[in-house]
């Protein structure tokens, strides 16, 4: 399932699992799209650039659709090896089920910024929406103006301790390693 040389760039964003599926599945893309919260791009402590909120919000509330390129597994091997041959430091492929993905990496929303954290104030989960999946972030609890989002990125334990990626969210709960 793994290549053995994933891991190996800084931040893979890579969910190695199904998050779920939702019960909200009447919502269109229109809704998505007016339910989003204000949100900002901004250097992050945790990993390059980070997302931030750009208002308060309150807990349960959509943030913010991973939005990208649809594409299959095969399909997103390929180009996260194309990446690293171009010398991407991140690639940004998010996994919906086990032959979708949505690649962000060149064209996407602003959610692919959302840094992985051991203690996110977010979390991702699948819906449907338009006819179609969409991966969103929901905040966990109340997130206050300027707080940076997070998630967890959810990857698989790598049991090859070098190609584990360390983790820096800082949280005191911190595992140590994304995977």
């Amino acid at each position: 399932d793994r290549s053995p040389s994933r891991g190996l760039g800084d931040v893979y964003k890579r969910q190695a699992k199904k998050v779920g599926d939702s019960s909200m599945s009447a919502l269109t893309f229109n809704e998505l799209t007016s339910r989003k919260k204000k949100v900002r791009l901004a250097k992050s402590a945790i990993h390059s650039w980070g997302l931030y909120a750009a208002e308060a919000i309150d807990a349960e509330d959509f943030v913010v659709e991973y939005i990208g390129e649809y594409v299959r597994a095969s399909v997103a091997e390929c180009r996260e090896r194309k990446y690293r041959r171009l010398g991407y430091g991140d690639d940004y492929i998010f996994r919906v089920d086990a032959d979708t993905l949505v690649d962000a990496t060149r064209m996407g929303s602003v959610a692919r910024f959302a840094n992985h954290c051991c203690d996110p104030n977010c979390y991702t989960t699948i819906i449907k929406a338009g006819g179609k999946p969409r991966i969103v972030l929901y905040s966990k609890r109340p997130i206050e103006l300027g707080a940076e989002i997070t998630y967890n990125y959810n990857f698989d334990i790598d049991e090859d301790e070098s190609l584990r990626i360390r983790c820096r969210c800082g949280a005191k709960s911190c595992k140590g390693y994304l995977n």
